[in-house]
């Protein structure tokens, strides 16, 4: 039974047969609570137009920000991870696999991609967060080495916006053999000499990191983004002290030498075209 009613000219409505206000109208933002059409928060990159908070995006709203026209090529999309040891935790990973799969509509935490960034050719690989917390397992390493080779063989620059609560537990030693793969195949693509940009977003933690994240020849990030490699309550445990206010965020990485420069999402595809344009020349 409904508890109001509207009665006009003879007809009576009931609140359960009103139609209700369409979800994903309306952005609330997290920071300061205020309300902007999604529309409106699309159309300048996600970003609160009153804090300038930057909502956490994906590898398909990053790569419709970059690439010219929206157009690119997504490569080794048919690579998916497997379950080498069998792992069990809450659930079988090999269950959380198609879980996550299904939820996200993703084949693992990275896509990859190569196009045109104002004319010029990038290869990008891009993390999603919304895929097992964006963690680094085996598809993660083998994708970015894959694309390190085409970016090589197609003598493109070479970005990796990275997004990510580390490595992933569920494949234990697997996952941290990535750190040094990826590493070597960006000494790889640095002897063939071509540029590595890397792009640290919120959250970029763990082994992710403590290894590709922080080899660029250019190091940037997004405002406020959190960086570093253990949790703050780890680091203070372990060392003994206070932490910083606004420890590991990018402002304080960029102080402290870490970061070369901090880029607002807005201003990401101009400043990369400017960016390339210097490495081209």
């Amino acid at each position: 039974m409904s508890w109001f009613k509207r009665i006009k000219d003879g007809i009576t409505t009931s609140t359960k047969e009103k139609k209700e206000t369409p979800e994903g109208l309306w952005y609330k933002c997290p920071s300061c609570k205020k309300i902007t059409p999604a529309e409106d928060h699309a159309k300048i990159a996600w970003v609160c137009p009153n804090c300038n908070y930057h909502e956490r995006i994906g590898s398909h709203e990053y790569f419709h920000l970059l690439f010219d026209g929206d157009n690119f090529t997504e490569l080794f999309s048919n690579i998916t991870a497997g379950d080498p040891l069998k792992f069990v935790d809450t659930k079988k990973y090999a269950d959380r696999l198609v879980e996550s799969q299904k939820k996200s509509e993703l084949k693992d935490a990275i896509r990859c991609a190569h196009g045109q960034v104002g004319g010029y050719d990038l290869t990008v690989a891009c993390m999603d967060f919304g895929f097992i917390g964006g963690s680094m397992g085996s598809v993660v390493g083998e994708k970015i080495s894959r694309a390190i080779d085409y970016a090589i063989e197609q003598k493109t620059p070479f970005m990796i916006i990275s997004k990510s609560g580390g490595a992933r537990m569920m494949e234990a030693a697997f996952s941290l053999m990535q750190m040094a793969k990826t590493s070597a195949k960006l000494t790889l693509l640095a002897d063939a000499g071509l540029p590595y940009i890397s792009y640290l977003t919120d959250p970029t933690t763990g082994g992710v990191t403590a290894s590709y994240a922080m080899l660029g020849d250019l190091n940037v990030s997004e405002p406020e983004a959190l960086i570093g490699f253990a949790g703050p309550r780890v680091v203070k445990e372990t060392i003994k002290k206070d932490l910083p206010k606004g420890f590991q965020t990018a402002e304080f990485v960029l102080e402290h030498g870490f970061l070369d420069k901090i880029i607002d999402r807005k201003e990401l595809k101009p400043k990369m075209t400017q960016l390339l344009g210097f490495f081209k020349h």
